[in-house]
C-alpha cells in the first residue's frame, strides 16, 4: 500500500510501520481512536445523571 511502510529488524519481522499521513489522516485517526478506547476500557464509568448532576453543581449547565 502506498504511503505506508514497515520497518524490519535484523530476521525480517516487522516491529514499525511509517504512515504517510498526508495519504493516510483518516486511517490514523481510526487507529489511534481504537487505541485511547482500548486503553481506557477499564476505567471507572459515570452514569449520565451523575454528570450531568455534576455539572449542574459546577454551573456548567441549567436545568
Amino acid at each position: 500500500m502506498k504511503g505506508i511502510h514497515f520497518v524490519v529488524d535484523e530476521d525480517g519481522r516487522r516491529n514499525s510501520v511509517v504512515i504517510d499521513l498526508r495519504k493516510h489522516a483518516d486511517l490514523w485517526e481510526d487507529f489511534y481512536d481504537s487505541l485511547i478506547a482500548k486503553m481506557r476500557e477499564d476505567e471507572p464509568r459515570d452514569t449520565l445523571s451523575s454528570v450531568k448532576a455534576r455539572l449542574r453543581r459546577a454551573g456548567k449547565i441549567r436545568g
